[in-house]
């Protein structure tokens, strides 16, 4: 059952973040094998001056290790 959430700044229209969704939902049952029905995907819109405190350090530096795709930024 796989479950996404991903984290962007805000901007994208309903219709973007819907494809967006779709096309993840679509790779994942390609990839890993699962129905089509076991995938959810959110998305939440975090404004830019609240990245690295609600992301950067909650999400990205304590998961580092299980991480398969690396940011190519810091947050310092």
């Amino acid at each position: 059952m796989p479950h996404v959430e991903i984290k962007c700044f805000p901007g994208r229209t309903e219709e973007q973040k819907k494809k967006c969704a779709d096309k993840i939902a679509e790779d994942l049952v390609d990839i890993l094998g699962c129905d089509l029905s076991s995938v959810s995907v959110v998305i939440r819109e975090i404004p830019k001056e609240e990245w690295k405190e609600k992301v950067w350090d909650v999400d990205i530096v304590p998961n580092e290790k299980c991480m398969y795709k690396k940011p190519g930024y810091t947050c310092e």
